[in-house]
């Protein structure tokens, strides 16, 4: 069913030509997106030229597979180290989360939508990939798996939910893009219990968080 040709293979690797261009040049982020087939996290039906293009991609339930760019651009600022535990917000497709246990993370994520939960766990399982799927509300985060030493938001935020901040451990960092129409990507860094840095890495546009949405299994 999943099929990983030489032309998925060239294709990709042109994208991440493309990526180091614009400026990636983390080698564990690039190999991670070398690996990874992007194409399986869409419909089948699409051509692949499309799965590696660097563009956004509508999925189900209205959202959508952010462009390789900001999926590289988010796993870059987050810096995984092998074995860290990281908590993702906004499991999706699931290509973000399957990138982040490419990095040798212990990945925990959470998604709120039935529908893409399901889907995503299933295809995960079925790739191989060792992440541990939940079914909640990303604003109060994984509290009986915390803390995290990083978090990622891949949704945009109106605000830094304070839940996700609690569960970061000193010394951790979250990357999180936040505003209401567009919004800005930040890095916050977790100097000690009261002590937050905030460093802003420019414009970006993200579908947004959600509330209370089709939560009940």
């Amino acid at each position: 069913m999943y099929e990983d040709t030489t032309r998925h293979k060239g294709l990709r690797k042109r994208l991440i030509d493309e990526l180091k261009s614009k400026g990636i040049s983390d080698k564990k982020v690039l190999e991670a997106m070398n690996t990874v087939p992007r194409h399986f996290f869409m419909e089948l039906s699409l051509n692949p030229k499309i799965a590696y293009t660097d563009t956004a991609v509508y999925i189900e339930q209205g959202q959508t597979i952010s462009r390789p760019f900001t999926v590289a651009f988010q796993s870059q600022l987050l810096d995984v180290k092998k074995n860290e535990k990281v908590l993702e917000i906004g499991t999706g497709s699931g290509y973000q989360t399957a990138i982040l246990c490419s990095l040798n993370a212990n990945v925990y994520t959470v998604e709120r939508q039935q529908e893409l939960f399901f889907s995503a766990r299933t295809l995960l399982l079925q790739l191989g990939y060792k992440a541990k799927c939940v079914l909640a509300d990303g604003y109060k985060g994984l509290s009986t798996f915390a803390p995290f030493d990083k978090i990622i938001v891949t949704c945009g935020a109106p605000f830094i939910p304070e839940a996700l901040i609690s569960q970061l451990k000193v010394g951790g960092s979250m990357v999180i893009p936040v505003g209401e129409q567009s919004q800005t990507m930040y890095k916050i860094i977790k100097k000690s219990e009261n002590c937050l840095e905030k460093l802003n890495y420019g414009d970006c546009l993200f579908v947004p968080m959600l509330e209370e949405k089709n939560l009940t299994i």
